[in-house]
C-alpha cells in the first residue's frame, strides 16, 4: 500500500479534537501514516505536545499563527522556545503573514515582528518551519531573504504563490505543500505552477479540518457527525440520488475535512503533472520525512 506523509494539519482543532483517536485509525488505514500537527497559539501547544507524546505517527509543530498574534502574552517567546527545546521532535509552525481579511484585522507590523522571531528561532535550532501566507508574498519574500537561507527547510503551506516566486523560495531552501485549496486555482495557472516547483520540493496536506477538496461527497473520507455533511445528505436524499447532479451537489462551506484527504489531492497534483500518483506519493513521502527528521 502507498504510504503518505500529511505535511500539515490541525489535529488539536476542538471542532475534530474529541473525533481525533478515530481519525487517525481511518487515515492510517488508508495509508496515511504520518501527520505534522500545527499548534497555532499558546492555548493550543499543551494539546499538541501531548498529542505527540500520545501517538507515534503525530509530529508536533509549535508556532504563533498571524491570526492569534494580538492574543500574545509578554511570555510567549520564552514559551515557546521551551516547548521546542523539551520537545526535540517538534517543528516550527504554523507562523506567517496575512493580508487577507482576517489577517487585516492583525497588526502587520506586529504580525512582521512575531514572525521574524519565529523563524529566527527556528533556523537557531535547525528545524523547519511551517509558513502560512495570504497575500502577502511580496512581504515573506524579503524576509525570508534577509533571515535565510534555511538549510533545515521551510514548508510554505497550502502555497498558493506565482509560478515566477518559486525558484527564489527554492534557493532559499523552501518546501511547497499543496491542500485541497489547490483545486480553487485556475487549471492552468496551478499547472504552470506545480511545473516549476523542483520535485524532490513536493509535500501534499490535509490541513484539516479546513481545505476541503472540491469532489463528490461520495468519494470523501467524512468527519463523523459532521452535522453539515448530514445536511448534504439529507438534500441528496430530497433532490433523488438518481436525479441527474445529485452527486455533484456543491459541499456544504462548513463540512470538515478529514486528513485522510489527502488521497483526492494527491492525485489532482499527479495528474496536472502528467505523473502516476504512486510515484508523487513516492516522492511526497520522501521529501516529508527528509525534512521532517532533524
Amino acid at each position: 500500500m502507498m504510504k503518505l506523509f500529511d505535511a500539515h494539519c490541525h489535529l488539536q482543532d476542538p471542532r475534530i479534537f474529541h473525533q481525533v483517536p478515530k481519525i487517525l485509525e481511518t487515515a492510517v488505514d488508508s495509508g496515511v501514516v504520518r501527520f505534522a500537527v500545527n499548534g497555532i497559539s499558546e492555548k493550543d501547544w499543551g494539546v499538541v505536545k501531548q498529542m505527540g507524546e500520545t501517538y507515534p505517527s503525530v509530529i508536533p509543530n509549535f508556532g504563533l499563527h498571524p491570526w492569534y498574534v494580538g492574543e500574545r502574552s509578554p511570555e510567549w517567546l520564552t514559551t515557546l522556545k521551551q516547548y521546542l527545546k523539551t520537545t526535540p521532535s517538534a517543528s516550527v509552525g504554523e507562523i506567517g503573514l496575512d493580508k487577507g481579511t482576517r489577517g487585516r484585522t492583525v497588526d502587520f507590523t506586529d504580525q512582521v515582528e512575531a514572525f521574524r522571531f519565529q523563524l529566527e528561532l527556528a533556523k537557531e535550532l535547525e528545524r523547519p518551519a511551517s509558513i502560512h501566507c495570504v497575500r502577502a508574498f511580496g512581504d515573506l519574500l524579503p524576509i525570508l531573504k534577509d533571515i535565510g537561507p534555511f538549510p533545515a527547510g521551510i514548508i510554505l503551506h497550502s502555497y498558493l504563490g506565482s509560478a515566477e516566486m518559486v525558484p527564489e523560495f527554492a534557493r532559499l531552501g523552501a518546501y511547497f505543500s499543496f491542500s485541497g485549496y489547490l483545486m480553487s486555482m485556475k487549471e492552468q495557472k496551478a499547472k504552470k505552477m506545480l511545473k516549476t516547483v523542483p520535485l524532490e520540493r513536493i509535500l501534499i496536506e490535509s490541513d484539516a479540518p479546513d481545505a476541503l477538496p472540491k469532489s463528490d461527497l461520495a468519494s470523501l473520507f467524512l468527519i463523523e457527525g459532521d452535522d453539515s455533511v448530514n445536511e448534504a445528505l439529507e438534500r441528496q436524499r430530497r433532490e433523488g440520488t438518481d436525479s441527474p447532479g445529485a452527486e455533484s451537489l456543491p459541499l456544504p462551506k462548513e463540512m470538515l475535512n478529514h486528513p485522510a484527504n489527502i488521497h483526492t489531492v494527491l492525485a489532482f497534483v499527479a495528474n496536472l503533472l502528467e505523473m502516476p500518483k504512486e510515484q508523487l506519493g513516492e516522492l511526497s513521502y520522501s521529501n516529508a520525512i527528509r525534512v521532517f527528521s532533524y
